[in-house]
């Protein structure tokens, strides 16, 4: 996932401030014991005069940092004289091909040690901040950083302590102080930092491309995690994985690739077609495992479930779902379950072979490990992981996929774990799931000018996980009956993934093999006795392994009763997986062929396509309803490069609003590639097509490279919407938003939020807006007692329903389920160009959190149709809490939801850090817990 654009929100804005494409890294800070995710941002200052500075802006945030709003600035490195950043082999741990890549960040006044993801997003980063060291001149003047100001706060400074030092300090004496951009920050981070060094570029040389490539030497260890349970010497340690001479020269230089050129991507890809001819199929052996652990930590050996009664696999592919259950994993990301159960499942694994671990992603509390046999580690590579969130408003990761993918010898694999949407009558929901998981999982590619890889474009998928589907039509004493009687294949014909799947509405080509165990859920825990509380689930086979390519056997498929720690019981399924291994010399020899022929080519010749269409019109675009059209590019006798290009003076090759996929791309001769330019109004882009300041209308430039462009007209009309509208507007709306004239709507939509009713209209304004009255009276009817309330996401198609309902005033036809209006009401909020709260009140509520009486007069100062609406929602939420008892919720939970919602950072300043953010959630707090 692609999380710089999270960080361009919390930039400040200006002409010249811009952050580079994809220089936004997640990694991991080392603190000596300590562990803490980091979001590691690299912005570049174009100056005025014409040169440029850059600063490392290092970020805490939430697992999925989608927006501004999910990270909060922790520090600020500049980019200085001084500044070196090193790739390092901590002592003690082995290096394989594919694992996470440790550096070394020094300057003069701090030492910090982060821990990147292997892959293309970290390859790139790297790259650009060597390129940003390099840049660094030695007869220009010293930086001046005086960029940097904006996200200054001035330090306490003690009587008689020396000034601060002005913006001419010389290199390498940046203020400490600088290092934390908000109050309450530490400023002495990383000084003596445990295992620093004092890294340089002594140990590096720039090749032939001015490229840096890292000669110094790497540790081959073992992790220090696998150590206690195969109890080895240094010495056997050292030699347990070593990668092949290739893939420990070439290892920095890979994490600085250069683009590929055009030829190169025509040699690769005329040798995938002749794969057969060099290549041969070799067995391999894979364990694929999951169990949902309940949030429970490790208290039993997995060896049971992980190693006995096999032969050492080959690979281990291991996942976990409700890894942790806790609101503190809910809302942010760190918790001390994933190093249990890493540590527990590396103590697991099969005596009889060596294994490292090529990778570990978590999202919340799904996570899936990746392990390979010593003598398989140098024939991995491509390693990319990626997660998607599919919880309330498609952004929480309490469900969701995380998924690795990787290349063995020549297969590409990809491994998904999935935790879809739980209770038995949501098996839509869970469809929905599978399918958001499909379409938004996209891993980079090694050349960076290929377009992203789905889960769909591999040799073999291995899905794995809890997919929650349960057993419908029967009674739970009927189903139990079933079990003990052992007539495992009758109740299968009512298994919902077995019925979904005949219908072709999910793992659609996936096999799954036969069900020969009793379901897996829902046991007593520390039992194996099926669920005697009160709400007596139905057991269902909700852990499942499912496979799709060729080549795969499937030699066992079973659950393991042994295991007790969860109310779940963990399956295993084992495979003997057929992987194309290269033949050396016949590759050589194909390689030779196909240069050959290329060499034959006429050089001079212009590429040239023909499109299949280029004018494209998008008939009532609905807000948060996407459309799709698409096209064909046909290729001539040249093979050619493609890509979509910005106009003069314009940022993005397209409107926010408006996306082509592939948006660049290469063409053999005489080929074919099918683009979609997708439609999709959000939040951001709704208020001004509402306004009428924009328009479905744009121009895009498809570019060939070494030829000529091609220009796409695309156009369309915009049905506005209460979702993207500001509450006073909505309130002088009487009439559904869709039965007003487009002057109306534009000229409400324009008003000044601090309006308030002069008489001067005809129609008095209403007190809150009526789509709002709809969805929360709806609500109080209805959901008043609903479990998992605004924490169980609805249904797209119904928040499509609600939608039309509310834009068309038919409420009476309103038919949805409660977990899809209340997230429906949850989108309307964050829709809102102006918060309830207003931007102008921000800093008045975090000062008053914590005392109740000036907080309600805050409230009191709000423009009145704003105070209207807060009262209102403070008023449905506490009827929420008087039925507690039912609905499960607290006043923690719901300052949690709306905190972010009611009260947002201004749109211009800084994005909120925790602290902030925890305020917001204690400001609504007061008054869920006070009478109004």
């Amino acid at each position: 996932m692609d999380q710089s654009v999270a960080i361009q929100e919390t930039l400040a804005e200006g002409e010249y401030c811009i952050i580079i494409s994809f220089l936004a890294v997640q990694g991991v800070l080392c603190e000596g014991d300590s562990r803490q995710s980091r979001l590691l941002g690299l912005v570049r200052y174009r100056l005025e005069h014409g040169g440029q500075e850059h600063a490392l802006f290092l970020y805490t945030h939430r697992r999925m940092a989608i927006t501004g709003d999910d990270v909060s600035l922790d520090q600020i490195v500049p980019v200085s004289r001084d500044f070196t950043l090193e790739e390092v082999s901590p002592d003690g741990e082995l290096y394989i091909l594919g694992s996470d890549v440790t550096v070394q960040l020094d300057t003069a006044e701090l030492s910090l040690l982060f821990r990147l993801p292997f892959g293309s997003h970290t390859r790139m980063f790297l790259q650009e901040v060597t390129k940003a060291c390099v840049g660094l001149d030695p007869a220009t003047r010293d930086p001046e950083f005086q960029w940097l100001s904006r996200y200054r706060c001035a330090p306490p400074q003690e009587a008689g302590s020396p000034a601060l030092r002005d913006w001419n300090s010389a290199p390498g004496t940046w203020p400490a102080w600088w290092r934390g951009a908000l109050p309450g920050h530490r400023v002495e981070r990383c000084c003596g930092l445990a295992g620093g060094r004092g890294s340089n570029f002594n140990n590096s040389r720039l090749n032939e491309k001015g490229l840096l490539v890292d000669q110094s030497s790497r540790g081959q260890d073992k992790p220090e995690s696998l150590l206690p349970r195969q109890n080895k010497s240094k010495s056997e340690i050292t030699d347990m994985v070593r990668s092949s001479t290739i893939t420990v020269s070439n290892k920095a230089h890979m994490l600085s690739m250069q683009k590929f050129g055009l030829r190169d991507t025509i040699v690769k890809s005329h040798l995938i077609q002749k794969e057969e001819d060099y290549t041969y199929v070799q067995n391999f052996r894979f364990f694929v495992g999951t169990y949902n652990v309940n949030g429970q930590s490790p208290k039993e050996c997995l060896r049971p479930w992980l190693s006995h009664g096999i032969q050492a696999p080959d690979v281990y592919c291991v996942g976990f779902q409700e890894l942790d259950l806790s609101k503190e994993a809910f809302f942010f990301h760190d918790t001390p379950k994933e190093e249990e159960w890493f540590k527990a499942v590396s103590e697991g694994l099969h005596p009889d072979a060596k294994y490292a671990k090529v990778k570990l992603i978590r999202l919340v509390g799904i996570m899936l490990l990746l392990y390979v046999k010593q003598e398989h580690a140098a024939h991995i590579s491509e390693v990319e992981a990626e997660t998607v969130g599919t919880g309330i408003m498609g952004r929480m990761g309490n469900k969701g996929g995380v998924a690795i993918r990787f290349q063995l010898h020549n297969t590409s694999i990809c491994v998904v774990n999935s935790h879809l949407a739980a209770h038995t009558e949501e098996y839509e929901r869970r469809n929905q799931d599978y399918k958001d998981i499909c379409s938004r999982m996209q891993f980079c590619q090694v050349d960076p000018s290929l377009p992203p890889l789905t889960i769909n474009k591999h040799d073999v998928i291995l899905w794995l996980g809890d997919l929650n589907y349960r057993i419908e039509e029967l009674d739970v004493e009927k189903v139990k009956k079933l079990i003990e009687e052992k007539a495992f294949q009758t109740l299968y014909a009512y298994d919902q993934l077995k019925i979904q799947v005949a219908a072709k509405t999910v793992f659609e080509g996936f096999t799954e093999g036969e069900l020969t165990f009793q379901p897996t859920y829902k046991y007593d825990t520390g039992s194996d006795d099926w669920d005697t509380s009160e709400k007596c689930r139905a057991p269902a086979w909700c852990d499942r392994v499912l496979w799709k390519g060729k080549n795969i056997i499937q030699l066992s498929y079973q659950s393991h009763m042994a295991l007790k720690t969860s109310d779940h019981k963990p399956v295993s399924s084992v495979f003997d997986i057929g992987v194309k291994v290269i033949n050396e010399e016949l590759y050589r020899k194909t390689l030779e062929e196909i240069v050959r022929s290329l060499d034959k080519m006429e050089n001079a010749n212009i590429p040239s396509v023909s499109l299949s269409k280029r004018e494209f019109c998008f008939q009532n675009v609905k807000y948060m309803q996407l459309q799709v059209e698409s096209f064909t590019i046909h290729n001539g006798q040249v093979p050619c490069q493609f890509e979509f290009i910005n106009k003069p003076g314009e940022y993005s090759f397209c409107k926010q609003w408006l996306n082509a996929n592939p948006n660049k791309g290469f063409l053999l001769p005489d080929s074919d590639i099918e683009i979609e330019l997708e439609l999709f109004v959000n939040k951001t882009t709704a208020t001004k097509l509402n306004s009428g300041e924009d328009k479905i209308e744009d121009i895009l430039v498809l570019h060939l490279k070494g030829g000529k462009d091609y220009f796409l007209s695309v156009s369309g009309n915009y049905l506005p919407s209460c979702f993207g509208s500001p509450i006073h507007t909505l309130c002088y709306m009487r009439e559904p938003i869709l039965d007003l004239p487009l002057e109306t709507i534009s000229e409400l939509t324009l008003m000044p939020v601090q309006t308030e009713d002069d008489g001067s209209r005809i129609e008095k304004p209403m007190e809150i807006p009526k789509e709002l009255w709809m969805m929360v009276d709806y609500l109080y009817r209805n959901a008043i007692q609903q479990e998992d309330l605004f924490q169980q996401p609805g249904l797209r198609s119904e928040f499509e329903h609600i939608r039309d309902c509310l834009d068309t005033g038919m409420i009476d036809n309103l038919s949805a389920s409660n977990h899809s209006v209340a997230e429906a009401l949850l989108l309307f909020l964050e829709s809102l160009p102006e918060p309830v709260i207003c931007y102008s009140a921000y800093h008045n509520c975090l000062e008053c959190s914590g005392n109740y009486t000036a907080s309600k007069q805050v409230i009191s100062t709000l423009p009145t149709f704003h105070k209207n609406v807060f009262n209102y929602l403070m008023a449905f939420l506490q009827e929420l809490l008087k039925n507690s008892a039912k609905n499960h919720l607290d006043e923690n939970i719901l300052a949690s939801i709306f905190g972010s919602l009611l009260l947002r950072n201004p749109a211009q300043h800084q994005k909120p850090e925790i602290t902030e953010k925890k305020k917001a959630q204690e400001f609504i707090h007061q008054f869920l817990c006070h009478p109004l």
